[in-house]
């Protein structure tokens, strides 16, 4: 199978839904929240590298990284409209061709599927997060749309995916996939980016957390 393809196919499915990735290291407590939400293959990927010292902005790719930059931001809220502090958010995806480019730090690990444009913030005392990266292609000759795969931690309570970000002026985002989304898992996926004055762009994608999740825990 060309290099290619197989980087294509090592990725989670689309729609079942600081600073750039460094070698791997131990979760930042021995405990891990358990998984919610299923099936959720590979979601123990996002423990893989994860560490304690976590802020509310974090870089996914690499300043220098091909592509057009990617701000994503939003807020965590639960299903009261409240904003929730200390939850962790998980976040990976594409290159500029649509491949996951391989992270020869994470062979062997569950996290190897995922490539090494990946990170992990954590929300402020108003529940925002913000990541600094690139927009990311859709797969080579697929119809797929560009998207971002992202996950909560819920810190001693749960983890699960949630709809992966899109962007409502990708030409490959069709009816039907509209129409998944309204679903939405932690809320709506679909955003509208918008350029940033210097040639970037801007999507928000605000999270709730539980929401449309099987199996997440009563309060």
């Amino acid at each position: 199978m060309p290099a290619l393809a197989a980087a294509v196919l090592a990725a989670v499915p689309l729609l079942t839904a600081a600073a750039p990735a460094t070698a791997p290291r131990q979760a930042a407590s021995g405990a891990r929240e358990p998984v919610v939400g299923l099936p959720c293959e590979g979601c123990d990927a996002v423990f893989e590298g994860l560490t304690a010292d976590l802020t509310s902005a974090g870089r996914i790719a690499p300043e220098r990284e091909p592509g057009v930059a990617l701000r994503i931001e939003g807020t965590v809220f639960d299903r009261n409209g409240r904003p929730v502090p200390g939850v962790i958010v998980y976040a990976y995806h594409t290159d500029d061709r649509g491949i996951y480019p391989k992270d020869e730090r994470l062979k062997g690990q569950s996290a190897s599927r995922h490539g090494r444009l990946r990170g992990w913030v954590k929300t402020d005392g108003m529940g925002r997060y913000r990541f600094d990266t690139i927009r990311p292609a859709g797969y080579p000759n697929a119809g797929i749309p560009s998207h971002v795969h992202m996950h909560v931690i819920e810190v001693g309570r749960c983890t699960y995916f949630i709809d992966d970000l899109l962007f409502d002026d990708d030409p490959r985002l069709t009816p039907q996939n509209r129409r998944r989304l309204a679903g939405g898992r932690g809320g709506p996926g679909l955003a509208i980016p918008r350029k940033d004055g210097s040639g970037g762009w801007i999507v928000t994608r605000d999270i709730v957390l539980g929401e449309n999740i099987p199996g997440y825990p009563a309060s």
